[in-house]
């Protein structure tokens, strides 16, 4: 009887895949890194980095202090190490405070600080309107009221028409916003007259919920992260995973 051991042969070596680095400035209270990876395809690797802690509510004065451009670069740095391709400024009150200008001096911030390209979420949203030909949208947020309207500001200076918008009043844990409040509130603001509807903010999730509103309502359903997705892995040649997401099938 052979007592020579059992071999089994080497399984053939396989190349590792290919990754485009893309790198994410999100606010210090950011909770949904899952759901940006959801829109991410396999060759992708998202690589995530903070503003420094602050303790504040989610509210204006937190709105101003997270878009110091000055701020946004030294983030951005933190994250040059690994090599992205592009970086993206994942949040909206963040990229639409300070206006048009303010949005466009953080996209800046960025590039000076060493991105090779960069976008900003309420960057992200213009440039998705535009590709759909949206010009008139309602838009739902968790903000208070002030910050609801400064969205509405931002959007109208960029020449895009509001016609409904509702906000559910929160400073804080917005993360924790059931899919079933998000999806009242845009069935409660759409109509004929909006040609899309936005809902803002990248601390709310709304990954799940959007195909479904789509077919529902028969228009496109803008969301924060998505918008921020889409442009970024533009920016890099790559599409987003999204079915059933106009936004993510368009060319």
């Amino acid at each position: 009887m052979s007592t020579r051991p059992i071999t089994h042969p080497m399984p053939a070596a396989v190349p590792p895949l290919l990754q485009t680095g893309i790198g994410v400035v999100a606010p210090y209270d950011f909770a949904l890194d899952r759901e940006l990876w959801r829109w991410a395809p396999d060759d992708v690797t998202l690589h995530f980095t903070r503003t420094p802690y602050a303790p504040m509510a989610a509210t204006v004065e937190m709105a101003v202090h997270i878009s110091d451009p000055e701020l946004i670069a030294r983030t951005t740095y933190d994250v040059l190490a690994v090599a992205p391709l592009a970086v993206a400024y994942a949040c909206t009150f963040g990229s639409f405070v300070g206006g048009l200008t303010g949005e466009h001096a953080l996209v800046d911030a960025m590039v000076g600080a060493g991105a090779p390209a960069a976008v900003t979420t309420s960057g992200a949203l213009l440039l998705a309107l535009r590709r759909l030909g949206v010009n008139r949208i309602a838009t739902v947020t968790p903000y208070t009221n002030d910050l609801t309207a400064g969205l509405t500001s931002f959007l109208t200076e960029a020449g895009v028409e509001v016609v409904a918008t509702a906000g559910l009043g929160l400073i804080a844990q917005i993360w924790a916003v059931p899919y079933e409040t998000t999806v009242e509130l845009v069935q409660s603001v759409d109509s004929a007259a909006a040609e899309a509807i936005f809902i803002s903010c990248t601390n709310l999730p709304t990954y799940d919920v959007i195909a479904g509103l789509e077919a529902a309502l028969g228009k496109p359903v803008l969301t924060a992260n998505q918008v921020t997705m889409w442009a970024v892995l533009e920016l890099t040649g790559h599409t987003g995973i999204g079915p059933g997401q106009r936004l993510m099938s368009v060319r």
